[in-house]
């Protein structure tokens, strides 16, 4: 049984303020759901933090740097914001505004790329990392479950922190109990992690990585973890 939308995967309220982190996924993830917002006559704010690929004009109706001004998003429309452009990306402004924005309640959800992971699928922070806002009110941390059965010196951001957090080796072949230890892991998946916490197993596209991404959310069920766990498929918009 899947749900075909990560809107309804999710369970959110109004006005939330989600901060994307970790890997596998997050730029995609992010549109995704602030496409699905729009059709819901949301106002939507896409930003980031850090950095992100410079959006394509389709992905947005309105589009600012710098300063917002006193801009009045109309419904169901999907605005970016953030400093510069360099080299094609899109560069992050700094927490404070995005509160300061969150606050003057301009917009019903804020979507913010809080953390760059290389384009790897899995990853850990450095000290400075991730850069999340105060007023973030969900955490979303993403996971790509490719990352299963290779080295964490071949597929990992930061593969030297990540190896020393999990107890392992730069030549250690990922498995569930690693992923797990990552993300229970104070140092791990949730680091500086502020409202509720979200996993999500993203590229679960065929059936061995769906029922290994189970036995994730299992064990952290055992272990207790607190919040939603999802195990799914954003290119393909399924959640198991």
């Amino acid at each position: 049984m899947f749900k075909l939308n990560i809107y309804e995967a999710l369970n959110l309220r109004e006005n939330e303020v989600i901060s994307f982190i970790g890997g596998g996924g997050k730029t995609t993830t992010m549109f995704q759901l602030a496409s699905e917002l729009k059709s819901m006559n949301r106002k939507v704010l896409v930003t980031t933090t850090t950095a992100i690929f410079d959006p394509h004009r389709g992905q947005y109706d309105h589009y600012f740097l710098k300063n917002i001004g006193n801009f009045a998003p109309e419904n169901g429309t999907i605005t970016v914001f953030g400093d510069r452009v360099e080299n094609g990306k899109l560069l992050g402004t700094s927490p404070l505004i995005v509160e300061y924005i969150a606050r003057k309640g301009l917009f019903q959800f804020i979507l913010i790329e809080a953390d760059g992971s290389k384009g790897k699928p899995i990853k850990a922070y450095a000290d400075y990392e991730p850069v999340i806002p105060e007023t973030t009110t969900m955490t979303i941390g993403i996971i790509g479950l490719d990352c299963l059965g290779k080295s964490i010196i071949d597929i990992a951001h930061r593969p030297e922190i990540l190896a020393d957090i999990t107890g392992t080796s730069l030549n250690y072949v990922i498995d569930e109990e690693m992923i797990v230890r990552l993300i229970l892991h104070e140092r791990g998946l949730f680091k500086d992690s502020r409202g509720r916490r979200v996993l999500f197993l993203n590229k679960a596209s065929y059936r061995s990585l769906i029922d290994r991404g189970r036995n994730i959310r299992n064990r952290l069920a055992e272990e207790g973890f607190q919040g939603i766990a999802l195990v799914g498929d954003i290119i393909n918009n399924k959640f198991y």
